[in-house]
């Protein structure tokens, strides 16, 4: 009876033992290269060793077992795969969940046809870098965006290539802008772009950069033909700071709007900063 007590808990520990390979090896293809791969690597190969030494100890106690006191063994042998299954079970279910809930947020801030930060986030960032700017006497500017002539792309090429306009619009936004700045869809062909620790002269560099980008980088389209169409893509651009003159958000927000009305007004594919109330389009 002992004898097949201990057999039977070394065998049920080497099985549990093979099932704790699965979520091991789940787990690793979601990784990334790197050293936690190499690490979670290694403990299947430790795994597998395990199971080698449970079959070994079966293989040379075949017989051996004639008391409860021969039982202990085994049943730390029993103990210790159900804690490596239940360890590495837990590990790939809290990765899995840790993935969605980072899916979930990043679809919560995010554009889904643009691809940046949508207007919930923007807002939010906003306040943040508002506050942070105030709170230590650092600079703060806005710069808004707007496509020009976007209803003539969607009159003559449609609203699909109108949606392809704004996607190559975000793509060349983000890939012009310094890491330390924020870019996020303010509404309609409207984008924002926060630039902390940035005053007017530098906040004009890189509205006129971001401008200058977008023009030399057209959209190139395939049509029902399969021939290869040229869209350009230009910008205008308002630019707003922050100073004595806007202190909130909105505010802030409505300069950048008033001197893009600005910027559309001397003729588009420009940038201007907001100058204060007497500001015209003469």
């Amino acid at each position: 009876m002992f004898n097949g007590l201990a057999l039977g808990m070394v065998v049920a520990g080497a099985c549990i033992m093979g099932f704790a390979l699965v979520p091991v090896t789940r787990l690793i293809a979601q990784l990334p290269l790197g050293a936690l791969r190499q690490r979670w690597r290694a403990l299947r190969t430790l795994i597998c060793l395990f199971i080698t030494g449970y079959l070994g100890y079966i293989a040379v106690f075949w017989l051996g077992h004639e008391g409860w006191h021969h039982l202990i063994v085994p049943a730390v042998f029993l103990s210790g795969a159900a804690f490596v299954w239940l360890t590495t079970a837990s590990a790939l279910h809290t990765v899995m969940d840790i993935r969605r809930v980072a899916l979930l947020e990043h679809e919560t801030i995010t554009d889904p046809l643009i691809g940046i930060y949508n207007r919930r986030y923007m807002d939010r960032r906003l306040e943040e870098e508002l506050a942070k700017a105030k709170r230590y006497g650092l600079a703060l500017a806005v710069l808004m965006l707007d496509v020009d002539h976007f209803k003539r792309v969607n009159d003559v090429h449609g609203h699909q290539a109108g949606d392809l306009v704004l996607c190559h619009l975000g793509k060349l936004v983000l890939s012009a802008i310094r890491s330390s700045d924020i870019a996020a869809r303010y509404g309609g062909e409207e984008l924002v772009v926060i630039a902390p620790h940035t005053p007017a002269g530098e906040a004009m560099a890189l509205a006129d950069r971001l401008r200058q980008y977008l023009a030399t980088h057209p959209l190139t389209v395939t049509g029902e033909q399969k021939q290869r169409q040229e869209i350009p893509v230009t910008i205008s651009i308002g630019v707003a700071v922050l100073d004595s003159g806007a202190t909130d958000s909105g505010t802030l927000l409505r300069h950048a709007d008033q001197a893009l009305y600005l910027a559309k007004q001397r003729g588009r594919n420009r940038a201007e900063i907001y100058a204060g109330p007497g500001m015209s389009g003469s």
